[in-house]
């Protein structure tokens, strides 16, 4: 048992070191749902790193500990131990009480009294913060966070979302709206790709001097590009969430995860509507971070690498799997991007022959660690960031060199956006910089290539799309069509798990717990985030949009019975 817990201290304390590297933060709600996913996070570790010498040092430690131990009579002194029950109740009464004082009293945030955020995650201890954030994994909005009144928090709501073509619904307490667009609808397949951990910064676009995504720049040259997006939170479910349900990201876990996130209004109900099929195509097993249950019981068929050591769940609708011959290459999280994309491929294919409209969210996985890919694709075969991205945007030209000889190809948009940034940890309190994401609508029919300057979050894709393809639908998005936007109007979400803030006119407003909140002045060039006295209009709406979203998902009011009824 002793050996047992020297193995259990000593691996925390060197896992502490990746994760940092990772995520520049001590132990969070990250390590607490990545143990809810062995197989992955095991094999992911095994590829990552020397796992044989890590193993062999924490062994030797543990042998040498054993034996200093018994050297000191440690084992002999307790087992042979003639003290009374009394004797022995006291130091386990004392041991109990601090840990109850501590559990129910000690918050992790006490640590935060530092300006730099590095600082502040350096003072806390790695274990502590990890049972802190298991005990904190979905927080109550209205009990951690700044509010306002119903009525008022509806209010100010409904005229955020409210766009000029826009009828909102007569329930006060609700975002429900018509929102109506002139002209001929049209109805073009759509692939959605969503590419993992694709920085702004790794694009020539946006200052890069590696020639590092050549295919992507190539791709936003012939597109409307959205030059000022920001992702709203720093993991792929965040960005599913955003761009899926186009609402902003309220505190704790993402809503892919949570309870009760079935038969929510979705993009694919504007797609099922307009008579398209839906498909969520992952080159991984979707049952990592709950994507399976949540784009199957939001009525997406579902195409992805199940392991087989699962089990076969009951679905509502069709799943499919990326056989054995499908795959040349995978690591711990998924199959290749290029064996993914291709069978998008052979998807779409079938798609078309139905002559029936599709709809597919496509999610890639080679851009990230261990950034392990096919040998021979890119000049390096070494295992590094950018090797990895190289290899995401090579996986890309092949798809679009062949996908440009299929009969569907000219009759298909493709929406291409990054789920969250590779790195979006630093010294400020939120890294503005780090939540910048590349976004383009490419190949749409009838539009003039363009670069859209206004000021963007993940949710307005997919509305936007709507409105250049003419489509008047209900809804209950937050999300609404940049090309419609003010630009006094315009605005960016931008969370971690615990602190949600609203960018607006190079002023950005944090909320954070214990109903605390901070104005800085944005200097975007510089990306330096600056103090100033808060505004109290900006207060107030950055409340009523996450207030509004988090009322909104736990009182059931996004669900589709509510748009039907």
């Amino acid at each position: 048992m002793y050996g047992f817990f020297l193995f259990l201290t000593i691996g925390s304390l060197l896992a502490e070191i990746p994760f940092w590297q990772e995520y520049q933060r001590r132990y969070n709600f990250i390590a607490v749902d990545y143990l809810l996913y062995t197989y992955e996070v095991i094999e992911n570790i095994h590829q990552s790193f020397p796992i044989p010498i890590l193993l062999g040092v924490v062994l030797l430690i543990i042998l040498l500990s054993i034996r200093f131990a018994k050297k000191q009579n440690a084992y002999k002194n307790t087992f042979e131990s003639n003290d009374s029950f009394f004797t022995k109740a006291m130091p386990a009464f004392l041991i109990f009480l601090i840990f109850g004082t501590f559990h129910f009293s000690i918050q992790n945030t006490q640590a935060e009294i530092f300006q730099n955020i590095n600082e502040n995650e350096l003072a806390k201890s790695g274990l502590y913060s990890f049972f802190a954030a298991y005990k904190s994994n979905e927080l109550n909005y209205n009990e951690f966070y700044l509010t306002l009144t119903e009525e008022e928090n509806f209010t100010i709501a409904r005229k955020l979302v409210k766009a000029s073509n826009d009828s909102l619904f007569k329930n006060p307490n609700s975002i429900l709206r018509f929102t109506k667009n002139l002209g001929e609808e049209k109805k073009p397949n759509v692939i959605f790709i969503g590419l993992e951990s694709m920085s702004a910064s790794f694009l020539k676009r946006y200052g890069n001097t590696n020639n590092l995504t050549p295919t992507i720049d190539s791709l936003h040259k012939k597109s409307i590009a959205f030059t000022n997006m920001y992702a709203t939170g720093t993991r792929t479910i965040r960005g599913i969430e955003a761009i899926i349900l186009a609402i902003p990201p309220t505190p704790g876990r993402s809503i892919v995860k949570r309870k009760s996130n079935t038969n929510l209004f979705t993009i694919g109900e504007v797609f099922k509507q307009k008579g398209y099929s839906r498909t969520f195509i992952y080159g991984g097993d979707s049952q990592f971070d709950n994507m399976l249950n949540f784009f199957s019981f939001n009525e997406f068929d579902i195409v992805d690498r199940k392991k087989w050591h699962r089990l076969q769940e009951q679905l509502p609708t069709k799943r499919s799997r990326i056989e054995d011959v499908e795959v040349t290459f995978e690591n711990a999280w998924a199959a290749c991007d290029e064996n993914l994309l291709n069978k998008v491929l052979k998807i779409a294919d079938k798609q078309h022959a139905t002559n029936q409209p599709f709809f597919n969210f496509v999610m890639t996985s080679s851009n990230h660690q261990p950034y392990t890919f096919p040998e021979g694709v890119i000049a390096s075969n070494k295992k590094t960031r950018s090797n990895a991205v190289k290899y995401s945007d090579k996986a890309l030209q092949q798809f679009f060199e062949t996908a440009e000889t299929k009969p569907w190809f000219s009759n298909t948009v493709f929406v291409i956006m990054a789920d969250h940034c590779a790195y979006s940890a630093g010294r400020s309190e939120i890294n503005i910089k780090n939540h910048h994401i590349p976004a383009f609508i490419y190949n749409l029919k009838g539009a003039k290539t363009a670069e859209v300057d206004k000021l963007s979050s993940q949710i307005d894709i997919f509305p936007t799309l709507f409105g250049y393809l003419n489509w008047s639908y209900d809804n209950l998005f937050f999300g609404k069509d940049i090309s419609k936007m003010s630009l006094t109007d315009a605005r960016a979400f931008i969370g971690n798990h615990r602190k949600v803030s609203l960018l607006k006119n190079n002023k950005l407003l944090v909320l954070e717990t214990q109903k605390k909140y901070a104005s800085y002045a944005y200097d975007r060039e510089q990306n330096e985030l600056y103090p100033m006295k808060n505004d109290s209009t900006l207060v107030k709406e950055t409340v009523a949009y996450y207030q509004s979203a988090f009322e909104l998902f736990k009182t059931g009011e996004l669900k589709l019975k509510t748009a039907k009824k």
